[in-house]
């Protein structure tokens, strides 16, 4: 509980209050969790994380999979109000498209925190990693590996806030390069088949790539399959830190050279903290940035979520 008091930068009073809330009524506290997908490691850690840290409180916990799909979590978000919820964390599918649920919740006086990715409306707080910071990351990291020149492009995702900021920062770091050029930017849908569609399409549309940035591991996954496939020497960037990332990362002449990490049972536990904080009355921030870290081959052994 220290480190999430330091993280979100609670006062003393406030902790006081919120020790004397939970020693009362922890146990009829009631969580909920929508999730954008549960089709993915990196949700799947979120939710382990949350569930573990509900139990140790006696809380209840709900959790949706909107599976990519806004009108099934507004619709999830919906039946978790009717179960009384205190507490709505909301990893939204889009950004914009949940704002009637957060205004839903906020309605009945449920504490709203988006995590991850920002949703639109009157939320409490969001918690979500420095995404313009892995995008920019990434970008140096694979600018530099290609020499500082070349054609490169973009396997784009969703249109949800970090995606947006995790490609901004890539863009970014490539201006910092006059002879690169990004030549192509395609939508793989963060989905591995996808995304390995659409990387073929890519090389075979733009012959002289030398360089992708993903921007998220299971999209990139996808990519990497598919430049092994062409045989040429296209090396690739991402964000996340999946552990099948990981390994390809640490792979003997692997394409796959570099993700930017983030750190999914933080946002989650940090989220949690500043929910319960807010639900017992304290005032919290706005936001609450999580820090990301370049994972290259020279540091990624031993490296796991």
């Amino acid at each position: 509980m220290a480190n999430i008091i330091k993280k979100v930068g609670l006062t003393v009073s406030a902790i006081a209050l919120g020790v004397a809330s939970f020693t009362a009524s922890a146990k009829d506290l009631v969580i909920g969790m929508s999730f954008q997908e549960l089709n993915n490691p990196y949700f799947v850690v979120m939710k382990e994380a949350l569930e573990e840290a509900a139990g140790t409180m006696n809380a209840k916990v709900y959790v949706s999979d909107a599976a990519h799909d806004v009108a099934k979590q507004i619709n999830d978000i919906e039946d978790m109000l009717q179960k009384d919820i205190d507490i709505l964390l909301i990893n939204p599918t889009d950004s914009v498209g949940v704002q009637s649920a957060v205004e839903s919740a906020k309605n009945v006086g449920v504490t709203v925190i988006a995590i991850d990715a920002q949703a639109q409306g009157p939320i409490d707080s969001f918690v979500g990693s420095k995404n313009y910071d892995a995008g920019y990351q990434s970008g140096q990291f694979l600018a530099k590996s290609i020499g500082g020149k070349g054609e490169v492009a973009i396997l784009d995702g969703i249109p949800v806030v970090p995606i947006l900021e995790r490609v901004k920062g890539f863009e970014d770091a490539v201006k910092e390069f006059p002879e690169i050029k990004i030549v192509t930017k395609q939508n793989g849908k963060q989905e591995r088949d996808t995304s390995l569609s659409v990387t073929e399409n890519m090389i075979q549309a733009n012959p002289n790539l030398v360089g992708i940035f993903s921007v998220n591991d299971t999209g990139a996954l996808g990519a990497l399959t598919a430049i092994e496939a062409s045989g040429l020497d296209i090396k690739l960037v991402s964000v996340d830190g999946f552990p099948e990332a990981i390994d390809a990362i640490l792979k003997d002449d692997s394409k796959f050279i570099a993700t930017a990490a983030q750190f999914p049972r933080d946002q989650v536990r940090i989220g949690l903290g500043v929910g319960l904080a807010r639900h017992w009355g304290a005032n919290v921030a706005k936001e609450t940035p999580v820090d990301i870290k370049l994972i290259e081959k020279s540091n990624a052994a031993g490296f796991s979520w």
